[in-house]
């Protein structure tokens, strides 16, 4: 038998490498972690018809992705100049998986947005997560997650958006989010979170703030950051005085501290700030209201809702000139005197440029006298 020709030894040379290449198509680790997740989930919560239930580590998984083998769950590019795809986007559909995260690794080194949203994930969450450091998108809302929130969540500077809500997480808010300089929404409401709210004030990108409904106790901050547009700490255990900074706040539209145990007055920039819209300060133990000096040319509040408070003296004439306040509770509180003629006007006669009252509350007080004539 002779010897094959040079030509015939590169062109086998030249099929076997692209074999490698099909062969290797997503990054062996990536695979890794794929099977790991998989492996994790409780296989009596893998339904029929739901993403892992597809996943089929026979094939390759971004060479099959979007096929009966893997229907879906992650998203792959080719990265670099090595023609190896790796796993970007990780977003498993809501089907009710059940699992602990910790067995899983977390090395994906290029995933830019993890989802595990809506299913019944459950333990601690794993400082491995800290791995994906070009992480931009966490989002773990609405699982039966434990614990307390990991210190090294904080090392994701690439992070813009955290959705720890509606799980048991326990304990403060870690004071390392003030590292988390690229963040841009913050959510942790629904949690059992505990102690004082940590200094956030160096996420200059930071624009939406829920913490609602948690434990969280001690003074509200007087350096949020200032690029917020939404804040909402409804429901914990908040106390002391509202801050004066908040007027400092440019952007902020929306501002929800009701059901706390906030006391003192309601300063008077909040109803002269120009682009605060929605206030609800209810069911607080505030005594009084300061009067803004020229509040119909500044404000820019149309909703306010001061309900269930300690609040006392005569109702507060300058919300009837307030130009875009069509909705006012000022119901369940200690009000006394009769209701003011703005009131009224602003009611069913308001002047050109003015919102009328739509939504107008006053029960539970002390009024008396005669209701006035436009009403």
């Amino acid at each position: 038998m002779g010897t094959p020709s040079f030509p015939l030894i590169l062109l086998l040379l030249t099929f076997a490498t692209l074999l490698c290449s099909a062969a290797s198509k997503t990054s062996w680790g990536d695979i890794q972690v794929l099977k790991q997740l998989k492996l994790a989930v409780n296989p009596n919560s893998l339904s029929p018809g739901s993403c892992l239930s597809s996943w089929d580590f026979s094939f390759d998984p971004c060479d099959s992705l979007f096929s009966e083998k893997f229907t879906c769950g992650f998203t792959c590019d080719v990265v670099g100049g090595t023609h190896i795809s790796r796993v970007t986007e990780l977003a498993l559909d809501q089907a009710g998986y059940s699992a602990s995260l910790a067995s899983v690794s977390w090395t994906l080194p290029f995933l830019k947005s993890l989802d595990l949203s809506g299913n019944n994930f459950s333990g601690d969450i794993p400082d491995s997560l800290s791995n994906l450091t070009r992480l931009q998108r966490l989002t773990l809302s609405l699982n039966s997650l434990s614990g307390s929130i990991p210190d090294s969540l904080g090392r994701l500077t690439a992070l813009e958006e955290l959705n720890l809500d509606n799980n048991a997480l326990v304990g403060p808010i870690p004071s390392s989010f003030s590292g988390l300089v690229s963040l841009k929404r913050l959510e942790v409401q629904g949690n059992r979170l505990s102690g004082e709210f940590p200094d956030l004030s160096r996420l200059r990108s930071l624009y939406f703030l829920d913490c609602s409904d948690n434990s969280i106790s001690g003074e509200i901050p007087a350096n949020f950051p200032a690029s917020l547009v939404e804040i909402s700490m409804r429901n914990n255990n908040l106390s002391g005085n509202l801050p004066e900074g908040i007027n400092k706040l440019e952007f902020l539209q929306v501002l929800d501290l009701s059901h706390n145990q906030l006391a003192g007055t309601v300063p008077a920039g909040y109803f002269a700030h120009p682009s605060l819209q929605q206030l609800s300060l209810s069911y607080n133990n505030l005594s009084s209201v300061e009067d803004p000096w020229n509040p119909g040319t500044q404000s820019g509040l149309i909703a306010v809702d001061l309900s269930g408070n300690q609040l006392g003296g005569l109702l507060p004439g300058f919300m009837g000139l307030m130009p875009k306040l069509s909705a006012l509770s000022l119901e369940n509180n200690r009000f006394s005197g009769m209701i003011p003629i703005q009131y009224a006007l602003k009611t069913v006669l308001p002047e050109p440029g003015i919102a009328p009252f739509e939504r107008l509350l006053l029960g539970g007080n002390f009024l008396f006298g005669p209701i006035p004539d436009p009403l």
